[in-house]
């Protein structure tokens, strides 16, 4: 039984703990996008935990079969949605591919990787959702390739409204085993993070573009 509330917290829990997630309201990473953020998520950090690795494999493939059933292939993000997706494919006994960031500039040019047979019904892996712009051009390779894209399922999504309008419109289902309401949730509960800080992080997920402009007018 996939309980998704409960899974939500517990991936939320995981991240903080093992420091894959770090949040510092007072003191902003800078994206390489150039926004100012209170939050920075690098979900390799859970490869090198094995009872979390084992958790993120085992309910990132329920929430597979769960939101879309049976599927002929899994792919993978290059390039951190590649351990997630082999370690899906393996459980499931499927076979894996993945999709660069840019095809090969020698040899065959290749924009995926790994053997691929036109029809097959796949369902993509990520690790992190932001905008949704990265994860959505591996959907568009794989479409153009003649596979038939189920959807998406990744760790953690940070819920902008951006990423829910370009998932419509690329027409893609997507899933995420928690989120960013919940991790902060978690995070107020527990005291990684101080009360006063929640509307601060609130206040960034509504406008995470123009919250650093904010901020530097505050100091």
């Amino acid at each position: 039984m996939y309980n998704k509330s409960e899974i939500e917290l517990k991936v939320a829990e995981f991240l903080l703990q093992i420091k894959a997630i770090k949040l510092q309201p007072n003191n902003p990473f800078t994206w390489a996008s150039g926004w100012k953020s209170p939050i920075y998520c690098d979900n390799r950090i859970t490869l090198s935990h094995p009872s979390v690795r084992t958790y993120i494999r085992q309910k990132l493939t329920q929430l597979v079969q769960e939101e879309f059933g049976s599927v002929d292939l899994i792919a993978g993000v290059a390039t951190a949605g590649i351990p997630q997706g082999v370690l899906v494919a393996q459980e499931l006994g499927l076979p894996f591919a993945y999709v660069r960031a840019k095809a090969k500039e020698h040899g065959t040019g290749s924009l995926i990787e790994g053997e691929i047979v036109e029809g097959q019904r796949v369902v993509v892996v990520e690790d992190l959702i932001s905008t949704g712009k990265s994860s959505l051009q591996a959907v568009d390779a794989l479409k153009k390739a003649g596979l038939s894209v189920a959807g998406l399922v990744s760790i953690f999504t940070y819920g902008f409204d951006q990423a829910e309008e370009n998932f419509k419109q690329a027409k893609c289902r997507y899933s995420s085993l928690s989120n960013y309401s919940t991790l902060i949730q978690y995070a107020a509960e527990h005291s990684f993070i101080g009360q006063s800080d929640v509307e601060l992080l609130a206040n960034w997920r509504r406008d995470p573009s123009g919250w650093g402009k904010e901020q530097e007018q505050l100091t």
